[in-house]
């Protein structure tokens, strides 16, 4: 398999449109004539590298012109989260070998929206009588599987933080599994107030909520 670029011999595909409803993604496009299937490549929106190489990606599905008007149009589930890419590829036959028309102008490209999945977060703080500290509890229940480094948790003396920067930023040292996490108890001083945010609000805030419980 290998790439042809688009020209008038090998027209490329057009009006790509979108619909997305309960978890499935409709895709729906105009079809060069003579092209009988085309290809579908499927990635996160933040893999830049399709169409880049000098060999097509890997992963793609076959798709009839038939299965198309079948199901009127390409339905798709969606499992992942964020911004998602669909590339559709016309297929060419030259020769005995497939190839398939490579679009640099990315007509043949649509971004999706897959949601967010929800991060919800509780702290709990508490002081002992006549003690200097208190301790905090916190607990992580995550609807995906989630890294370390997409949350942190910031310690301001004397009121809550409003911002990462607002005091002393502390990184997670574990990842978040799917469900209900409960981390170690901290100790800090009883003026002090903890809170949690995310590591960079404009990146993770495309694929998570925060949530407090």
């Amino acid at each position: 398999m290998r790439y042809a670029e688009v020209n008038a011999s090998a027209p490329g595909i057009t009006d790509v449109t979108s619909q997305v409803d309960d978890r499935f993604c409709t895709l729906r496009w105009r079809w060069p004539d003579g092209v009988q299937a085309v290809y579908i490549h499927k990635t996160s929106a933040e893999a830049a590298d399709i169409g880049t190489g000098d060999d097509p990606p890997v992963g793609m599905k076959l798709y009839t012109r038939e299965e198309y008007k079948s199901n009127n149009g390409y339905r798709d589930r969606l499992d992942e989260i964020g911004l998602i890419s669909y590339t559709i590829f016309a297929r060419l036959a030259e020769n005995g070998e497939t190839a398939l028309v490579r679009q640099n102008d990315g007509v043949n490209r649509v971004m999706v929206s897959a949601g967010k999945a929800r991060i919800y977060y509780s702290i709990q703080q508490k002081k002992a009588l006549f003690g200097k500290q208190k301790t905090v509890h916190m607990a992580i229940t995550a609807e995906v599987p989630v890294a370390r480094d997409v949350l942190c948790y910031v310690k301001k003396r004397g009121g809550h933080p409003a911002g990462k920067e607002d005091g002393i930023l502390f990184p997670f040292v574990q990842d978040f599994a799917p469900g209900r996490n409960v981390l170690p108890p901290i100790e800090i001083g009883k003026d002090d107030f903890v809170r949690i945010f995310f590591t960079d609000g404009k990146k993770y805030g495309l694929y998570y909520e925060l949530v407090p419980e």
